[in-house]
């Protein structure tokens, strides 16, 4: 059983439902610190004037350092949500499938929600039936027994699961090998991989293609039907920590 584990984005890149296609279970890595600045309250759109950042207003605790993605809520005021709708609607008004999607996006930005993680969960759930991705999906925040940090807790969770195959982020090897190959994964006999993505050229507006934008985009200009397979484009083969091992500082490929 194959399982990959991330925090909950906003409106993520395209790459990241490629990885959601590939695994049997997914787990929302929800009860981790919310980083300032970070993908879990923003993304990008592609606009007549290049690259737009929606960022959600997250009510900030007493202590940043305390304060965790499944504990975090958005600012209660509607202007930010009617603030993304109106550059999403001005920006792909013109596009291909904008009367069939722009209905769904903001209904998902409109959710009757204030929690961050709730929020998120939504939209990449109803984003992936939409297109097609019937991964199993689950929370870190509900499982019990779980512990650790970085590569230990994400062993951990592999465990709880029942999962001996792990799909990792690029990014993670960082920490996942920098004390042994393969980290505590190959300690606990779980097979580890590296997700590797070549982003796919699909129809947009605006002159050159610009990669790395959020899923809108795609649905907007393609459609849902079409969606999975264009990501599809992007895939290649996972590849194991050991071979990662020996080019992984010259991967340039990005983990968003």
């Amino acid at each position: 059983m194959k399982c990959a584990i991330m925090q909950p984005t906003y409106f993520p890149w395209i790459g990241y439902f490629d990885l959601l296609s590939q695994v049997d279970k997914f787990v929302f890595l929800d009860d981790v610190q919310l980083a300032r600045r970070s993908w879990q309250v923003r993304n990008r759109i592609k606009t007549a004037n290049g690259e737009l950042y929606l960022t959600v207003p997250v009510l900030k605790t007493k202590s940043r350092d305390e304060q965790v993605i499944c504990g975090s809520h958005m600012c209660p005021e509607k202007q930010w949500r009617q603030k993304h709708i109106n550059s999403i609607r001005f920006s792909y008004k013109k596009s291909g499938f904008f009367h069939e999607i722009i209905s769904m996006v903001e209904e998902l930005i409109n959710a009757d929600t204030s929690d961050l993680s709730t929020f998120n969960i939504n939209i990449i759930k109803r984003i992936s039936r939409g297109i097609g991705i019937n991964t199993n999906f689950l929370k870190a925040s509900e499982l019990k027994g779980v512990s650790g940090a970085k590569d230990y807790r994400l062993a951990s969770i592999c465990k709880k699961i029942e999962c001996d195959e792990y799909v990792s982020p690029p990014g993670a090897a960082d920490y996942i090998e920098k004390e042994s190959p393969g980290g505590v994964f190959r300690i606990e006999g779980i097979k580890l991989y590296y997700h590797r993505y070549r982003h796919p050229v699909y129809p947009q507006l605006y002159g050159d293609f610009l990669e790395y934008m959020s899923i809108i985009d795609l649905l907007l200009n393609c459609g849902l039907g079409e969606s999975l397979q264009i990501i599809k484009k992007g895939s290649v083969e996972a590849i194991s920590s050991p071979e990662f091992r020996k080019n992984h500082f010259n991967d340039e490929e990005s983990d968003l």
